[in-house]
C-alpha cells in the first residue's frame, strides 16, 4: 500500500500547493470554501473506482484525505463529506442512481455530502430521526429539518435517512436545487467556517425512486458505516502530522527550552505511525469495533498533538491566524464530528 500512497501523493500534492494552500487562511478566517480544489481531485482521477477493488479505492482516498488535512482539515472534512456520499452511491443496489450520478461524483463534475449525522446518532440510541417520509407511487415526500449539513452548494447533493409512514427507514440522495428545500448558511463556528455548512429544512420535498439509495436504511447503514468512519481517521492523521512538523521546526526556540516539555515530536510520531499501521490493516480487513477504537485513539492523539504544538510554539501560536491555533480549532471540531468522542465511548462500552 506504501507504493500506491506514494503515487497518490505525487498527484495530490501539486493540487494542494496550487489550489488549496494559497487559500488556507481565508478558509479559516473568511469562511472560504475550497470548491475548486475539491473538484480538481476528481478531475485528476483520484476518486475513480471502476476496475479497482474496494480496499484499493479506500486506501487511495484515505491518503488524499490525510494529505489534504496536513494543510487544511476543514477542506479535508469537506472531502470526507463527498466521499461519504460516494460510498452511499457505490454501495446502493439502485442501478439507475449509479448510472446517473456515480461518474459525476467521481470525476469532479458534482459534489456530494452526507447528511447522516442525525441518523448515525439515531441508530446509536442518542437521538430520534428528524426526517419523515411518506411513500408515493413514484418515490417519497420528505418533511423535517437537519440542523447542520456540510459541503453544500446550489448544485450539490446530500444523503438523508427518514422514517416512513410504513414503519421502515428510507435513504435517499437529495439535490440542493430541489423544490421545497430551504437552506440557511451557518458560519459562526469556533473553526471550520469554510465547510459550506447549512441548516436544511425540507417541506414536502418529492424524491423520485431514481434517487432512493435504499428502502431498508437500517440494514444499509450497517454496510456503509465502516467506510463512513474509516474515511474520518486520516483527518486526525493529517493534523497530527502537521503538528509534529511544527513542533520539530520550533525545537530551537528560547535556547532549546522546548526539550523540557513533557510531550515531544518523536513520541507523537511513534504513536501516529502505530495508528497508521492499524488503519491500513482495517482497510483490508474490516472490523467495526476496531475501527471505532482507532477512530477514538486518532481523536485523542490529535488533541494531544495540537496542544503540544501550541506549547512548543509559545506566544506566536496564540495569534488567531497562526497555523497552530487553526489546528487547535480543527482538532476540537474533529472531536465533535459524528461519531463524537462521547458517541464513540458509548458504542465501545456496549
Amino acid at each position: 500500500m506504501l507504493k500506491e500512497s506514494t503515487e497518490v501523493e505525487k498527484i495530490v500534492r501539486p493540487l494542494i500547493a496550487d489550489k488549496l494552500k494559497p487559500h488556507v487562511k481565508k478558509v479559516d478566517a473568511e469562511a472560504f470554501y475550497a470548491e475548486e480544489y475539491l473538484k480538481s481531485l476528481g478531475e485528476a482521477g483520484l476518486l475513480n473506482s471502476p476496475g479497482h477493488v474496494t480496499a484499493e479505492v479506500v486506501a487511495k482516498e484515505m491518503t488524499v484525505v490525510e494529505e489534504t488535512a496536513k494543510s487544511c482539515m476543514t477542506t479535508a472534512f469537506n472531502l470526507w463529506c463527498h466521499l461519504a456520499s460516494l460510498t452511499y452511491v457505490r454501495s446502493s443496489a439502485n442501478k439507475e442512481l449509479k448510472d446517473k450520478l456515480l461518474r459525476l461524483l467521481e470525476d469532479g463534475s458534482m459534489l456530494g455530502a452526507t447528511g447522516l449525522s442525525n441518523p448515525m446518532k439515531s441508530y446509536a440510541g442518542l437521538e430520534t430521526l428528524s426526517l419523515k417520509a411518506e411513500k408515493t407511487d413514484d418515490g417519497y415526500i420528505l418533511n423535517g429539518s437537519l440542523p447542520s449539513v456540510s459541503n453544500l452548494g446550489s448544485d450539490h447533493w446530500f444523503g438523508i435517512v427518514a422514517s416512513t409512514d410504513q414503519g421502515n427507514e428510507v435513504m435517499a440522495l437529495v439535490s440542493c436545487g430541489i423544490e421545497g428545500l430551504i437552506m440557511k448558511e451557518k458560519a459562526e463556528y469556533l473553526g471550520v467556517n469554510g465547510s459550506a455548512t447549512y441548516a436544511c429544512q425540507l417541506k414536502n420535498v418529492h424524491i423520485p425512486s431514481t434517487y432512493i439509495i435504499s428502502e431498508d436504511a437500517s440494514e444499509f447503514v450497517k454496510t456503509i458505516r465502516p467506510y463512513f468512519v474509516l474515511y474520518q481517521i486520516p483527518l486526525g492523521f493529517g493534523v497530527t502530522d502537521a503538528s509534529i512538523k511544527s513542533i520539530e521546526k520550533a525545537s530551537a526556540k528560547q535556547n532549546g527550552a522546548n526539550a523540557y516539555l513533557s510531550v515531544q515530536a518523536d513520541e507523537l510520531a511513534e504513536e501516529l505511525e502505530n495508528l497508521r499501521k492499524r488503519a491500513d490493516h482495517l482497510v483490508k480487513d474490516i472490523n467495526w469495533s476496531e475501527i471505532l477504537k482507532v477512530r477514538l485513539e486518532a481523536v485523542k492523539l490529535t488533541l494531544k498533538a495540537v496542544q503540544a504544538d501550541m506549547l512548543h510554539n509559545g506566544g506566536p501560536a496564540y495569534l488567531q491566524k497562526s497555523h497552530p491555533a487553526r489546528r487547535l480549532r480543527e482538532a476540537y471540531f474533529f472531536a465533535n464530528l459524528t461519531p463524537t468522542i462521547r458517541h464513540l465511548e458509548k458504542m465501545l462500552a456496549n
